[in-house]
Parts: structure tokens; sequence; C-alpha cells
């Protein structure tokens, strides 16, 4: 019996231990939350406000864990989070889990060169296909710059 109720025990405290969010910086105000498929939809109504997104992770940098991808509530969008080298550092095992992103959203506008070599360095990076021929003209990449993270 005494087995028993011992084993009890480390389930339920391997299941607190398991569900325990992981916060970077600030962490994350999920009062603020905007679905990404809705912020794509019209990213100059947020550009330079503060919101939250949310979604599962998708991609990590390799390099310094300088950014990650969540996944949109919408099929084949992502949206990159990205933070100044070594202000918070994202390890590669986050990748599949629920992440939520509070901060700021920026625009930059690339021209069409700059944005090729962009989009092709990303897309190895995170190693998808990438076809050059797809930029036309200046390119607009959008990315939130957080403040604070949640993992959970």
């Amino acid at each position: 019996m005494l087995k028993i109720f011992s084993l009890a025990i480390m389930i339920c405290s391997y299941s607190v231990v398991s569900i325990a969010a992981q916060n970077f910086g600030e962490g994350a105000d999920k009062a603020k939350l905007v679905s990404i498929s809705k912020l794509l939809e019209n990213p100059k109504d947020f550009t330079g406000k503060s919101i939250t997104v949310s979604g599962t992770i998708v991609s990590v940098c390799k390099n310094r864990g300088c950014w990650m991808k969540f996944a949109s509530d919408k099929k084949y969008q992502t949206l990159r989070i990205k933070v100044k080298d070594g202000k918070m550092v994202f390890p590669i095992s986050l990748r599949g889990k629920k992440g939520f992103a509070t901060g700021t959203l920026r625009g930059m506008t690339l021209p069409k060169e700059r944005a090729i070599k962009y989009l092709a360095h990303m897309a190895e990076e995170s190693g998808e296909k990438f076809d050059a021929k797809s930029i036309t003209g200046p390119h607009i990449i959008y990315q939130l710059v957080p403040t604070g993270v949640t993992i959970e």
C-alpha cells in the first residue's frame, strides 16, 4: 500500500512540474492576445503597438537562439519572434511547444535584392525551400520584438 501511495505522489509531483510555464523576460501578458491570422490580415493596424500572440513553436534559431517562429491559427502562416542577440536565448528544445509572446510588431521594408538574400537565409536556417523568383519587388517583413515570452 505504501508503494502505491508513493507512486501516486511521484506521478502527481511530476504532473505539477511538467505543466509549469517557462518565462523569458517579463513573461507574456495574455490579456493582450491577438491571433496571428488577424495580425497578418492588417499588420499596419498593429505595428508599433504592444500585443501578445500565441502559437506552436515551429522553428528556433540554431546559432544564437535569437528568434523563433510561431505557427498561426491559419495554415501555412508563421510569425517570427526576434530579440537582439543575447537579450533572451530560446533553446531549440522549445520546438513543438505552445508559446505566448508579448511585444511590439515591427515592419521592415527590404529592397528586392536584400529581400531575396534575407528570405533565402531564413529558409536555409529553418530548413525550408525558397524560390527567389517569388520576390518581384520590395518586400515587407513583419516580426514581433518581444518584451516577454511564456512557454507552456
